[in-house]
């Protein structure tokens, strides 16, 4: 058979991809940009949660990961409970049915493999187990790639994730604790490896040089109520992040510095509106960021940055703007220590404004030097992602690459 006459090789995505959060269309797009500069005759489509947008922003043909459109709304009823209930057994026929029609499915960063967030077993793990069964029982190689895992508590959603990361093909983690939250849970990382998140392989816009004068302020703000084992004290957890982050910008403007605020999800927006109904002041804007360029175009044009999402972070780090992490999950401060900015983060649980300005004022002392450290991670970032994409190529794509066609670069298939 000819070149000419091989079949197209037929690559699938999967995710909460757009669902309307930035970070994870952001780790789509970086896979996308590798897909078609390293394999341009892949067909790929996606599986998701937001088809139609996935469709519009990045050309592809998408399908709905749930058969029941109201899979996200709570069913009270009985009739929406039956309806749910039907839908996790229609969800394993579609799920099997979409896996059987590629040669590869990757899952594109994110924290998939993680419950820092609010998350019942039943949704979004639930979905990623019958993704990763199905490839397994159908010969098709599923990838988990620069993914956040961490310990989860809950039975459930733990046997899942594990399950999850047993019967994929390929697995990479965006952090060293991520690979030992899946070691302890009992999954066998000895081929793993780690690299920076898929974000930092996107394009960066230009950088404007810090004025002389106090300059602009990026505020990344969050929905945040806590994780899943914060349940009980959710409100209490964000009326504190939301008083102190009103608190310190109160602060910011009473010294004429201007205040952008950032989002990285639809459910932001409602932290906005009460920051911009707390402080009247022409000095406060929200911008409406699309996707993680938006971001980096906004952040690069600040002095420095003050953010909770993760991604928001990233973009932050990306563009060299010093930034101050209110980290909510580990993955935040293993991120922050990395890119070699450990002693800038606190706590989102415990917000204490006076604190946050402390840090906030040490930031700025040291930004010169910070921008410098960050430019060095940032190539290292870039370098070790450039590893990550030749090994996904031979291990995903070896009838493509005849010069990897022997390579076993983490070609295994664990025993469950």
């Amino acid at each position: 058979m000819t070149s000419a006459d091989k079949k197209p090789v037929r690559v699938g995505v999967f995710g909460l991809l757009g669902s309307g959060n930035l970070g994870n269309d952001g780790s789509l797009e970086a896979v996308l940009g590798y897909l078609r500069a390293e394999h341009p005759e892949a067909v790929v489509d996606a599986l998701c949660g937001g088809p139609e947008a996935v469709t519009a922003r990045f050309g592809i043909p998408a399908t709905r990961m749930h058969w029941n459109r109201a899979e996200y709304r709570t069913a009270s009823r009985v009739g929406a409970i039956a309806s749910k209930g039907l839908g996790k057994l229609v969800d394993v026929f579609r799920t099997a049915a979409w896996v059987r029609r590629h040669d590869v499915v990757i899952v594109p960063g994110m924290g998939v493999l993680e419950a820092t967030l609010p998350l019942r077993p039943w949704g979004f793990p639930y979905s990623l187990f019958l993704l990763c069964a199905s490839g397994r029982l159908l010969g098709t190689r599923v990838a988990l790639v620069s993914v956040g895992a961490a310990e989860i508590r809950n039975r459930p959603t733990r046997a899942l994730v594990r399950w999850s990361a047993r019967f994929a093909a390929y697995r990479s983690y965006r952090d060293a604790q991520s690979r030992d939250a899946m070691r302890a849970m009992g999954v066998d990382t000895t081929h793993d490896e780690v690299y920076p998140d898929l974000a930092f392989s996107l394009p960066t816009p230009p950088t404007s040089a810090p004025s002389g004068s106090p300059g602009p302020v990026c505020l990344g703000v969050m929905d945040f109520h806590g994780g899943n084992d914060d349940r009980a004290r959710a409100e209490e957890i964000h009326r504190r992040y939301l008083d102190g982050t009103i608190r310190f910008v109160r602060v910011l403007v009473e010294e004429g510095r201007p205040v952008r605020l950032l989002t990285g999800d639809d459910c932001d927006e409602a932290v906005v509106a009460a920051i911009l109904d707390a402080v009247d002041s022409s000095l406060v804007t929200a911008a409406e960021p699309a996707s993680l360029a938006d971001l980096m175009k906004e952040m690069a044009a600040a002095d420095s940055v003050v953010a909770v999402r993760y991604h928001n972070l990233i973009c932050a780090l990306k563009t060299g703007t010093p930034v101050l992490a209110l980290c909510y999950a580990a993955k935040s401060d293993a991120l922050m220590a990395r890119m070699g900015l450990g002693a800038y983060c606190h706590p989102a649980r415990e917000v204490d404004a006076d604190r946050l300005l402390e840090q906030f004022r040490a930031l700025e002392k040291n930004s010169a030097d910070l921008r410098q450290t960050l430019a060095e991670r940032n190539l290292d970032a870039a370098r070790q992602l450039d590893e990550q994409f030749a090994a996904l190529t031979a291990t995903l794509f070896p009838a493509t690459d005849p010069t990897h066609a022997h390579s076993h670069v983490h070609a295994r298939q664990e025993s469950p």
